[in-house]
């Protein structure tokens, strides 16, 4: 399938996207969009997770020292820790867990804080992510949405909105180019080339100590959201991935796609779309386009 046709699918689902793909073991590539810079929501944590797991496995941090994520400062979010009303001990490496299969924001926030941001773009900056710069924790980038849309930060933001969905219809009536956080290159920034290379480094053991990588590549292939990358292939084959989202504007997936046969590819996918536009369908999309660019990589290989 050409690239216009596999543009044309997120373009059918009411958004805009950026793919990009290699196989694991060759430089063969299909995608569009590439080196552009993209808002990478949670998949920024798919660069916490090698970050944190290095300090592990060098004796900087201890995995198994328990933390307590308290209730009062707990970053917001859809599923997990943010959900809960009591303190929450953890060890940190339970937290890459939660991080990783359903992108909980405090462990997240956790993590970001005790290893810093200048480790994490220090860590981007080893790994050759020419076109990735971390600006922030979660917290600090949803405040950041609120306030850019005059209000004290983002809890003011969803108090004065009522509820988490009217937060996001909020953000659509004043356009997402008033907000940082939503403007590519401006805040937390990535690109799908960036992104296909750091999956490619974890999978040949390169983006650090051989166990820290293996230990990310485990917990991405326990991540609980099957919709996205997962849904444009069937058993056997195999899905590691990790998703993010960001206002119901942004939704991303990066992830390798492994086949019975040895063949693996890293791929990268990252949409925007107004406010309010049909979840399912680009989900879909997302598996869609990241199939029929693989099938297309393995036409030409063959």
């Amino acid at each position: 399938m050409a690239v216009d046709e596999v543009r044309a699918v997120f373009e059918r689902a009411g958004c805009t996207g950026t793919l990009f793909v290699q196989p694991l073991d060759g430089n063969e590539e299909f995608g569009f969009g590439a080196d552009q810079p993209v808002v990478p929501a949670s998949v920024v944590k798919v660069l916490v997770a090698p970050a944190a797991e290095t300090w592990f496995a060098e004796g900087l941090l201890d995995p198994r020292e328990r933390m307590v994520l308290g209730a009062p400062e707990r970053t917001p979010g859809l599923a997990g820790v943010s959900l809960f009303e009591d303190d929450v001990a953890l060890s940190w490496r339970d937290m890459v867990v939660l991080m990783l299969t359903i992108s909980d924001n405090p462990c997240t926030d956790a993590l970001m804080n005790r290893l810093g941001v200048d480790t994490l773009n220090a860590t981007a900056a080893r790994l050759g992510l020419r076109n990735t710069a971390v600006r922030s924790d979660l917290r600090t980038l949803l405040d950041s949405i609120g306030q850019d849309l005059g209000r004290a930060g983002w809890a003011d933001l969803v108090d004065w909105s009522g509820r988490a969905p009217a937060a996001e219809s909020a953000l659509a009536d004043a356009g997402p180019p008033t907000t940082r956080a939503l403007t590519p290159g401006v805040g937390t920034r990535t690109t799908a080339r960036d992104m296909v290379r750091l999956l490619r480094l974890l999978w040949s053991g390169q983006a650090g100590p051989a166990e820290a990588c293996a230990r990310v590549r485990a917990v991405m292939g326990r991540q609980l959201t099957r919709h996205r990358i997962a849904s444009g292939f069937r058993t056997p084959v195999r899905v590691a991935a990790k998703s993010g989202g960001l206002a119901g504007i942004v939704r991303d997936e990066v992830g390798v796609v492994s086949y019975p046969d040895g063949r693996r590819y890293a791929a990268a996918v990252f949409t925007r779309s107004s406010a309010g536009a049909d979840d399912a369908a680009i989900n879909a999309a997302i598996g869609t386009a990241t199939a029929h660019a693989i099938a297309s990589l393995h036409r030409e290989t063959a």
